[in-house]
């Protein structure tokens, strides 16, 4: 914790800033969970001490509830776990995800109290609930998590009122928390330390789940004193929908220059332009009209594993769209994603590797040089081209996608040593490829009947069920 302090921001409240110079990639801090859960719907896929998604996990043998990779994972868990497991064990089940990680924390105060270790900057007890400000509709969901929270512990010595204030806590700084792969949201925790950074739509830091660790890293050269920001949501929202869900989730009206000045608002928005001629605001808006429903559509079609149903909307809509819309606006990004997404699920990989192009394309337009979300998504695009067989744009696409990850999620994480291994791998192919292409497709096709490269595979023929997103507010 040498490289930051706690500092008063004014307007903003309390912050994170630097106390020296620091380099793109480096590690600003690393902090363990002062409590995490597993998300209910994949309790029995995902381990619930170091949150891994395998099958053939093994079952609490007291609660039937928790699962875990082995003993070792079991063990480490139990400090955690033991009152957990005998709340379990007598209702006879597990509550919603909300209520078992209130539990948690709350049971874990009363152990240590909000301040866990020395390098902790602030107490669970003073970060902001919101409580006050939250609508009706979210008020009575809290009361029911209240009302469910005592149900499951009885004996609690806590007053509803501060029950409530935890679940407020947890509501507006919750961290979600990806599998080991990225691809998937697994589970929700409270990192007090994290709380303490606030947003900006163009952020210079990035938040990594690492080893059962989130990290802070600096997404390019930060100067000593310099307050540390992260993105609370997607910049890939125009400037008022990124204020509204920040004003919904967070309560604060964001300010930040991007916000401020509407910056790239017109390229997410913008009409296609062909020697000058651009189409009318009519035909505009009646092409970004029948895509909203198209993506209501598609949504709708995903949810129900109806993935050709999926592939026929996206062509159509595209068909629409491309002499009408620009190759940054947000709504044909959209179905260029879900497009090649569920193409490579279906293995249409050359069909698939041009709609992931012109995604990445787009994204590099609008997202930060060293954003996560840029670096997976042009990791997938260059998968992609590796199945179709373009080796040499999806080698250049691994490499791009490495560059980026390296600073986003450093050397040590499991997708960047995967990549390293993708890349190496390209690179071979590469120069076979160069030399002769006749042997270079040879080998490939027997290289693809053997299934080598077991990530390279997953990263394009899973449907990914949700994204990495940080949920977190200052206190």
């Amino acid at each position: 914790m040498d490289n930051v302090e706690v500092f008063d921001t004014g307007v903003k409240g309390r912050g994170l800033r630097t106390t020296k110079d620091l380099c793109a990639g480096e590690v600003v801090l690393a902090e363990p969970s002062f409590a995490a859960v597993v998300f209910d719907s994949l309790s029995q896929q995902v381990c619930h001490s170091c949150f891994r998604r395998q099958a053939n996990l093994h079952r609490c043998a007291q609660c039937k509830f928790a699962h875990y990779c082995d003993r070792t994972c079991q063990t480490a868990c139990w400090d955690e776990h033991k009152q957990e497991c005998g709340a379990i064990k007598k209702n006879g089940k597990a509550p919603n995800e909300n209520v078992r990680l209130a539990a948690r924390v709350l049971w874990r105060i009363q152990k240590d109290t909000g301040i866990v270790s020395d390098s902790q900057l602030t107490s669970v007890d003073q970060l902001e609930d919101h409580v006050a400000d939250m609508p009706a509709d979210n008020l009575k969901e809290l009361k029911i998590d209240v009302h469910n929270f005592l149900d499951y512990c009885p004996n609690t010595r806590h007053g509803v009122e501060y029950i409530s204030h935890i679940f407020g806590i947890i509501n507006c700084n919750g961290f979600t928390l990806s599998d080991q792969r990225g691809q998937q949201a697994v589970g929700v925790g409270l990192f007090p330390n994290l709380c303490l950074v606030n947003h900006d739509c163009w952020p210079n830091c990035a938040v990594i789940l690492n080893h059962g660790k989130v990290e802070l890293r600096a997404l390019g050269k930060i100067a000593e004193n310099e307050e540390l920001t992260v993105g609370y949501v997607d910049f890939l929202n125009v400037s008022t929908d990124r204020q509204r869900a920040l004003k919904h989730q967070y309560h604060f009206d964001c300010t930040c220059k991007s916000c401020s000045k509407n910056l790239k608002d017109d390229l997410m928005m913008a009409a296609k332009e062909t020697e000058g001629n651009k189409p009318s605001d009519e035909l505009v808006k009646e092409v970004q009209e029948l895509s909203l429903e198209c993506l209501a559509k598609v949504e709708a079609a995903r949810t129900a594993g109806d993935f050709h149903e999926v592939v026929k909307l996206c062509r159509e809509c595209l068909d629409k769209q491309e002499p009408v819309l620009a190759d940054t606006h947000l709504y044909q990004l959209r179905i260029l994603s879900a497009a090649s997404e569920v193409l490579s699920y279906l293995k249409f990989f050359s069909e698939a590797a041009e709609y992931s192009r012109r995604m990445v394309e787009g994204y590099m337009k609008l997202y930060h040089p060293n954003n996560a979300q840029l670096g997976m998504a042009t990791m997938r695009a260059g998968v992609t081209h590796w199945h179709a067989g373009l080796i040499e744009v999806g080698h250049g696409m691994i490499c791009k996608a490495y560059a980026i990850l390296m600073i986003t999620h450093g050397p040590n994480h499991s997708i960047t040593k995967d990549l390293e291994s993708m890349r190496m791998q390209t690179e071979m192919e590469q120069r076979i490829f160069k030399q002769n292409e006749c042997v270079y497709h040879s080998m490939r096709e027997a290289a693809l009947q053997n299934k080598p490269m077991g990530m390279m595979a997953e990263a394009v023929t899973q449907p990914i069920k949700a994204k990495d997103q940080l949920f977190i507010d200052k206190p």
